[in-house]
C-alpha cells in the first residue's frame, strides 16, 4: 500500500495509537538511507529511503520480494509499506535481526533456491515490468525464448551503454558476441524465477536461522544465470553448489557458460563504477568472440 505519510504508514500497518520512538541508521547498502526504526511500544521495523524520485525504485523492490515470497521457497523480509514523505521516499518493511545459522545452512539454502527455480511462471521470459540492477534501469520486455530475452534486454543495454569504454575491435567483438550468442547458451526446459542479483551481500541470515533473500532485481530465466551470480564476488561454499547439484538444477556445460552470464553483471558494474571492470569485461569479450 503505498502512503503519503511514514507516520501515517506506521499507525495503519502496526495499530493506530503507534509512534516512531527512534531512528538509527544501519550501514552497508550504497543506494539508499537506511535505518532500524523503534516504535513506542519496542517494535523494531526497516526503513529504507531515497529522494522522491525513487519511489519506483522501491515498487519495483517490494514486488520483487513479494514475487519471491509467492513461491513459498524462499524466506525474503515482510514489506509493509512504502510512498513519499516530505522530500523522501520510503519502504518500510519487517526487520531482520538474524539468528544462529542452523545445521546445514547452505545445503538448506541450496534446495529452497532449487525450489524457487521450480516454481510456477507465467511460461515467458522477462517480467511484467522493468526494475533495477543496482542504479540501472533493467529491461524485461517479455520474450518467448530465453537467448533472444539475454541478449536484447541483458546483454545488449549494456554492451551500448558501456561503447565510450570500447575500441574499434572491442564494437566488433560485442557485436559478433550478439549475433552468435546461441552457439554459447542454452534453452531451458521453462522460465524460472531469478533474484536477479544474487550475491552473497544480497543474501542475510534470518531470525529462523535459514538464508533469506533481499534486494531483489527478478525476471524469469534460466536459473544459471542466478547460479552464476553467486560465484562472481567471492562465491557461496562448496557444499551449496553440492547440494544444488543434487536437487537435479544443473545443466551439462554450465561452467562453459558462466562468465557469459556474469558479463551482463560485470557490464552494469563498468557502467555504474567505470573502467576498474574493464579488464574482466575485455577477457569474457575476448574469450567468446575473440
Amino acid at each position: 500500500m503505498f502512503f503519503t505519510s511514514l507516520d501515517k504508514a506506521v499507525r495503519e500497518t502496526c495499530g493506530s495509537s503507534r509512534k516512531i520512538k527512534e531512528k538509527r541508521p544501519v550501514f552497508g547498502g550504497d543506494i539508499n538511507e537506511a535505518y532500524s526504526v523503534t516504535l513506542d511500544d519496542g517494535t523494531v521495523l526497516f526503513l529504507k529511503t531515497n529522494e522522491p524520485g525513487s519511489a519506483s525504485f522501491f515498487e519495483a523492490e517490494a514486488e520483487g520480494l513479494e514475487a519471491i515470497r509467492r513461491t513459498g521457497a524462499v524466506s525474503v523480509p515482510e514489506i509493509l509499506a512504502l510512498g513519499t514523505d516530505k522530500d523522501v521516499s520510503f519502504l518500510l518493511m519487517e526487520f531482520i535481526s538474524g539468528g544462529q545459522k542452523i545445521k546445514d545452512y547452505w545445503e538448506v539454502f541450496a534446495a529452497e533456491l532449487a525450489a524457487m527455480h521450480s516454481a510456477e511462471t507465467p511460461g515467458y521470459y522477462g517480467f511484467r515490468e522493468d526494475n533495477w540492477i543496482g542504479a540501472r534501469k533493467q529491461v524485461n520486455t517479455p520474450h518467448d525464448s530465453w537467448i533472444p530475452f539475454f541478449r536484447d534486454c541483458r546483454l545488449q543495454p549494456q554492451l551500448e551503454a558501456a561503447q565510450k569504454y570500447f575500441s574499434p575491435e572491442d564494437r566488433k567483438k560485442a557485436g559478433n558476441l550478439l549475433s552468435r550468442l546461441d552457439r554459447f547458451l542454452t534453452e531451458p526446459d521453462r522460465p524460472a524465477l531469478l533474484h536477479g542479483d544474487l550475491w552473497s551481500g544480497n543474501m542475510i541470515t534470518g531470525n529462523d536461522g535459514k538464508g533469506w533473500l533481499i534486494d531483489p532485481a527478478v525476471y524469469y530465466g534460466h536459473p544459471e544465470a542466478d547460479l552464476a551470480m553467486t560465484e562472481l564476488f567471492g562465491g557461496f561454499p562448496a557444499r551449496f553448489y553440492e547440494a544444488y547439484r543434487e536437487a537435479g538444477k544443473q545443466e551439462p556445460g554450465y561452467k562453459d557458460r558462466r562468465d557469459l552470464y556474469n558479463l551482463y553483471h560485470l557490464l552494469n558494474h563498468l557502467n555504474l563504477f567505470g573502467s576498474g571492470y574493464l579488464g574482466a569485461v575485455l577477457r569474457i569479450l575476448n574469450r567468446y568472440a575473440g
